[in-house]
């Protein structure tokens, strides 16, 4: 984490680091879910991803909801492959702090999912979540299918009235079709879990969407 007075800008692709053709090691199995980090999922289960700050706190969010079957700290939305955090960190892969959420729509439909997105961190931050600045803790919804855009973008416009009726900045929440999603190091995954008295780095704005 690091804060400064300036402005992070996304580098282009070619300005981006090169990173590196094999993806980094990771946990086996979910520390609080018991099961495997990167599958199988049942074939009923659906897929979900969101920036929204630091990874750490974010991933909590959604491993604690009834439904979500698996959860993932992860780096996607950028040019790097398979970067580091210290790369992601440098501000030169463009990337952000993701957590991918792999939940049963039986149990928990999406909407809810962007409802826990939007009350957890304050949207409106562009290049930082708090006091943690850079292109890593932008807010984002990237989206699997046609239907999850969709959602998305009506629940983003609902919570903007909202805000701004309270006084509140835009919304800076990029939202775009899911990209590659990169799994963290291991010590990333359900840190929290692991760290119970770690930095979470997460505010909500105060504004529930009814």
């Amino acid at each position: 984490m690091f804060f400064n007075s300036k402005t992070p800008e996304i580098p282009s692709a070619k300005a981006a680091l090169p990173g590196r053709a094999e993806p980094l090691e990771t946990a086996e199995k979910h520390f609080v879910l018991g099961v495997p980090l990167k599958g199988p999922y049942p074939e009923s289960t659906r897929l979900a991803l969101f920036g929204l700050g630091c990874f750490w706190g974010a991933e909590k969010v959604f491993w604690q909801l009834p439904g979500v079957l698996n959860s993932a700290a992860g780096y996607a939305a950028g040019s790097t492959p398979n970067p580091t955090y210290q790369e992601v960190c440098s501000g030169r892969t463009g990337h952000n702090e993701v957590v991918q959420v792999v939940y049963d729509p039986a149990i928990i439909g999406y909407e809810a999912l962007l409802v826990a997105f939007f009350e957890a961190h304050n949207p409106t931050q562009g290049m930082r979540q708090g006091n943690d600045r850079g292109t890593q803790y932008r807010s984002g919804i990237y989206t699997y299918d046609e239907e999850q855009q969709k959602q998305a973008n009506r629940l983003l416009a609902s919570y903007q009235k909202r805000l701004m009726d309270a006084g509140h900045a835009p919304i800076t929440t990029e939202i775009t079709e899911a990209p590659e999603f990169y799994f963290a190091e291991d010590h990333h995954q359900q840190y929290l879990a692991k760290n119970p008295d770690g930095y979470c780095g997460l505010g909500g704005t105060g504004i529930a969407c009814g």
